[in-house]
């Protein structure tokens, strides 16, 4: 039996599911996602360059007053 695959076109990534209906799921996913470059650095999360301090002052540090957040 061979598995089913596809290649993206954008990146390259080759996604495969023995279930056609799983691996419709996983293109729909990746194409919402997809990097476009090979490789690329990205992130979903919205960050605010001008919000660079911790959410919660009294967790910036661990119970040895070590940073937990490396900047």
């Amino acid at each position: 039996m061979i598995m089913p695959e596809s290649v993206c076109p954008d990146c390259g990534k080759r996604l495969f599911h023995e279930n056609e209906t799983t691996l419709q799921v996983q293109e729909t996913i990746h194409s919402k996602f997809c990097r476009k470059i090979q490789g690329e650095t990205h992130s979903f999360v919205h960050r605010d360059d001008a919000h660079l301090d911790t959410f919660d002052p009294e967790r910036a540090n661990d119970s040895e007053g070590n940073p937990v957040l490396r900047k």
